[in-house]
């Protein structure tokens, strides 16, 4: 039996059900920072990238898209996405496809790309988190809700503020020091 992170069956969760791309970044980036050493680095920070990626187009920004998505692309190509429990083969032509359509500039209503959950543990895990959740796998994004769409804009950032002003007032004590 494989273990798979808490936080990379998260991900898959927010990725496939809740469709919000902004706490997929935000789960899988605080992983990777907690485990540098970790020999998968690459393949979360591709799998972020993909999700920052798909906020951006999800939200207009075809250009910031564009740029995350072939960088995940570029990562993914090479991670060893099967040990994950993910097709790899599917998700590099969905990314393919994807950039090709944002670097042509064609024009079409946004849509999700879907992993091939090729492990049956990771599909039991993600299940299980869904129904504890009360989530449906596979449902699309809401592009009406502007909570997920705009979510960057909409977060309480205080205590993000509060530790760079500490950070800032202990430098300044220091220098001073």
């Amino acid at each position: 039996m494989q273990l798979f992170p808490k936080a990379y069956i998260d991900y898959l969760v927010e990725f496939h059900a809740s469709r919000d791309y902004f706490e997929c970044h935000e789960l899988l980036e605080e992983y990777w920072k907690e485990h540098p050493e970790d020999p998968l680095s690459l393949t979360w920070v591709g799998l972020i990238q993909l999700a920052v990626g798909l906020y951006h187009e999800r939200r207009g920004n075809r250009r910031g898209a564009e740029k995350m998505l072939v960088q995940a692309e570029r990562k993914l190509f090479m991670a060893p996405l099967a040990e994950l429990g993910i097709k790899k083969d599917s998700l590099v032509e969905q990314l393919k496809l994807r950039i090709t359509s944002l670097q042509t500039g064609e024009d079409r209503l946004y849509s999700d790309i879907d992993f091939l959950i090729i492990n049956d543990e990771v599909a039991a895990l993600c299940k299980q988190a869904c129904e504890q959740r009360g989530l449906k796998w596979g449902t699309p994004s809401p592009l009406h809700d502007e909570s997920i769409i705009h979510r960057h804009t909409k977060r309480d950032r205080s205590e993000v503020i509060l530790a760079r002003m500490e950070a800032y007032a202990a430098k300044k004590r220091e220098r001073e020091g």
